[in-house]
């Protein structure tokens, strides 16, 4: 069965990059990428990816080439180049109508949420999002882009430590009223 996960990093203090979009509090961070929760064993059970504009511009305004191999839907209502072989799909409107082609573009495989806390709760407020890995950086910035601005009620499945990481998998059990 395909499960929709939001896997990301954050501060302690709850956000995934600074008001400008920043990620250097991260990439300083010493992180084992073969250790538990990384990034390249989570990547290999996903078979599509969504992601909003933001993070999209983010990707490849400082990524060093286009790293998914997966379908790749971005939800806007801009307009943006696409990698040299890359398989991106521009969408626009309500996540639960996107979310079906999704999920059939991932033929069996799990969905992943790339990016903004905000498109991962318009996820959960749909009902559409099953779990939440997020790798807690030693680090506070007091304020930024948010890592899940809505109210949940989450199970936690699994923890680990990776290096300076607290890495946590959560199950999401409701929206909370």
């Amino acid at each position: 069965m395909t499960r929709t996960h939001y896997y990301t990093a954050s501060t302690l203090d709850g956000f995934i990059a600074t008001r400008d979009h920043s990620l250097d509090w991260l990439l300083k961070q010493p992180f084992d990428e073969h250790g538990p929760m990384n990034y390249e064993s989570f990547v290999a059970d996903i078979g599509a990816l969504i992601m909003g504009a933001s993070t999209y511009a983010w990707v490849l305004e400082h990524d060093a080439g286009w790293s998914y191999t997966q379908p790749a839907f971005v939800l806007t209502h801009r307009e943006f180049p696409v990698p040299d072989g890359a398989d991106v799909r521009f969408r626009s409107g309500d996540v639960a109508a996107v979310h079906a082609e999704v999920i059939a573009a991932a033929e069996g495989r799990d969905v992943w949420v790339v990016g903004g806390g905000d498109l991962a709760g318009q996820f959960a407020d749909a009902g559409l999002l099953d779990e939440v890995w997020v790798q807690f950086a030693p680090v506070t910035i007091a304020e930024g882009q948010p890592l899940l601005p809505r109210s949940l009620d989450l199970e936690l499945v699994d923890h680990a430590r990776n290096g300076g990481f607290l890495c946590a998998r959560y199950r999401v059990v409701t929206p909370a009223e």
